[in-house]
């Protein structure tokens, strides 16, 4: 592949953000340009998210990046909270009109839009390192990066960073135009990989004084579990007879109830935190996903995010090249945070009552299973969970 040297979009950034926002505007003739520093092989493997939204599903479908994730994706309907030794269970079509999600690991999806956007001919460059980008404030700010061991420059009518929390792109944002809101969790999370069929049809959310465990699936032969760890944990130190022993401590109930166990495959500690960055735009430079926004895992908003970030991107596009106008770019900052601000709320409130911490006192740990209880017994509470859960609306 050659080196372009200018395009109307400069995407900087292969993961799931940058190739759906890719896809998108080929759909709509816009010609684009993704740049991705890592090689194929690792961005078809790095371990990330594995829980699709409904409106996430419903933009893969429209643009043709549906057909392996219906084949082998599973539809959930729920998920089940246990606490206090009860499980209850949240029945999602049932408290939102219908709406369900998406098991489907995006290791999968990006290797469906790489496939994609290799087979539409629009440039995709890997091992291609964004080093700046310049002139937002311009009418053609250019991308400097480096690609097969020299420096080259593109130049764009705009850019988008999903180039990531450590990407370079927030950086063309000046100092004085930036605002950063953050916060950092006491703990992590360890997770692991397992070669054994899930314990359990749909995700478990466990409370307990032991700390949170999370169950989950990539496949009805592959488990991925969670369990809350203190931060700076080595997973070393976790051997395998210790983590299923502490999942299943985690996980009991007073009712009939077997953990399924196997050998674990992979093992990796996921630090917890909130980040966010306004606004998401500035001048022709346009963030999106990661680069904008970090929620914690606990509420599967992260990799949502992104989708309707470069969603709700790629119509203010569109609008542009077809008619010239600028309404929907020059709203698509607020447009955005509007949502995320939502899901960083939802997921901390996910994080913040499933979680114990070190020196919790037995008041908030009783506070926490009230809440509990709440969503056990109220519709109300159980649907405003479930409506966050499937997916707000993209506007």
């Amino acid at each position: 592949m050659g080196t372009p040297q200018h395009t109307s979009v400069g995407i900087i950034g292969g993961g799931p953000a940058g190739l759906l926002l890719a896809r998108l505007l080929h759909r709509s003739g816009i010609d684009c340009v993704v740049l991705e520093t890592r090689d194929r092989a690792y961005v078809e493997h790095r371990q990330r998210a594995g829980i699709l939204e409904q409106g996430t599903v419903d933009v893969l479908r429209a643009c043709g990046a549906g057909e392996r994730m219906d084949r082998e994706g599973l539809v959930h309907d729920g998920i089940e909270l246990r606490y206090d030794r009860r499980a209850h269970r949240l029945d999602f079509p049932a408290l939102t009109g219908g709406r369900r999600v998406m098991v489907y690991a995006q290791t999968e999806l990006v290797k469906d839009l790489i496939e994609l956007q290799l087979g539409s001919g629009a440039p995709l460059l890997f091992e291609a390192q964004a080093v700046a980008v310049e002139g937002a404030d311009t009418d053609r700010p250019l991308v400097r990066y480096t690609h097969q061991g020299r420096e080259h420059t593109l130049t764009c009518e705009y850019v988008v960073g999903c180039d990531g929390f450590h990407g370079v792109t927030r950086d063309a944002i000046p100092d004085r135009a930036r605002r950063t809101y953050e916060r950092d969790y006491p703990y992590s999370w360890l997770g692991v990989l397992a070669d054994v069929p899930p314990s359990c049809d749909e995700l478990i959310y466990a409370h307990s004084d032991r700390g949170f465990a999370l169950f989950s699936m990539r496949t009805p032969t592959v488990s991925r579990l969670y369990l809350q760890v203190p931060n700076g944990t080595d997973p070393a130190d976790w051997p395998d007879d210790r983590i299923w022993d502490e999942l299943a401590a985690r996980s009991a109930i007073d009712a009939p109830w077997k953990l399924e166990r196997g050998p674990l495959t992979a093992k990796s500690v996921l630090p917890m935190r909130s980040c966010v960055v306004e606004p998401m735009r500035y001048g022709r430079v346009l963030l999106a996903g990661d680069a904008a926004h970090i929620v914690p895992p606990t509420g599967a908003k992260g990799l949502n995010l992104a989708v309707a970030d470069v969603t709700v991107l790629a119509r203010a596009l569109a609008q542009r090249y077809e008619t010239g106008a600028t309404e929907l770019l020059d709203t698509y900052s607020d447009t955005c945070l509007r949502r995320v601000w939502r899901a960083e709320h939802f997921s901390y409130f996910m994080t913040t009552t499933l979680h114990t911490e070190q020196d919790q006192s037995p008041f908030e740990t009783r506070l926490q299973l009230a809440q509990l209880d709440r969503l056990a017994a109220s519709r109300h509470a159980s649907a405003e969970l479930a409506e966050n859960y499937t997916g707000l609306p993209l506007e």
